[in-house]
Parts: C-alpha cells; sequence; structure tokens
C-alpha cells in the first residue's frame, strides 16, 4: 500500500512503498531539537516530487544530508548511509523518512526504538 506525505506547505511531496512498521528516535542534538520520528528506506523505493526549492544541512562529517523545506522549515528526508552495522555503508544508502509528515497515517501505533545519538556520534 503506498503512503503520501509532505511537508507543511506542500512544496516537499514523496511517496513510500509500504506504511513503516517501525520508528527511530534518535536523541543527538539536531534530531531531538528537530523532534522527528525517522522510518528507513532504500532511495530507489522513494518517489520524490520535483521541487522548486529544496535545502539540506549538513553537520560536522558532512556524511548525512538532513532535507528541510526552505518555506515552511519542516524536517522531510534525510540521505544516510546505512548504519546498521556501526559503520556508514556508503554502497547502500537510504532515506530516513520523518513519518510525522505522512498523509492519514496513524504516527502512535509505530513502535519506536530509541537511539543515544547523544553519546553515539
Amino acid at each position: 500500500m503506498t503512503i503520501h506525505g509532505s511537508c507543511h506547505c506542500g512544496t516537499t511531496r514523496f511517496e513510500l512503498p509500504s506504511a513503516p512498521v517501525e520508528a527511530t528516535a534518535c536523541t543527538c542534538s539536531f534530531c531531538s531539537k528537530r523532534g522527528a520520528l525517522w522510518a528507513y528506506y532504500p532511495m530507489a523505493e522513494v518517489k520524490v516530487e520535483p521541487q522548486s526549492s529544496h535545502a539540506v544541512y549538513r553537520w560536522q562529517s558532512m556524511t548525512v544530508k538532513h532535507g528541510f523545506c526552505p518555506t515552511c522549515g519542516c524536517t522531510t528526508l534525510t540521505e544516510t548511509p546505512d548504519w546498521s552495522n556501526g559503520e556508514p555503508d556508503f554502497d547502500n544508502m537510504r532515506y530516513a523518512v520523518n513519518i510525522r509528515l505522512l498523509d492519514n497515517f496513524d504516527v502512535g501505533a509505530v513502535p519506536v526504538t530509541v537511539i543515544d545519538g547523544k553519546n553515539l556520534w
């Protein structure tokens, strides 16, 4: 079942191949201040509509591209290597999608795993 999402103003729109079955809440300074809940998908599986404007923020190692809408400020999609083995796998890039932006979706029904990003990175 395809799931749609967008930022508040609609400038950033995306489509997921399926509903997330789990989410991650990271305690790093960036994620906690933004309040995002992340679900991960291979980049090839996420359709992002062409946008007239898009902004990216990179911090420290410049490894992760945190996307946000420059019009309304919503945290949208983050381009990140797969970190499941504890090291960045740049051959397996994926999107971290802020599931708070999904349309007609019960975010509260998804189990959330907290990652101690404050002390990991």
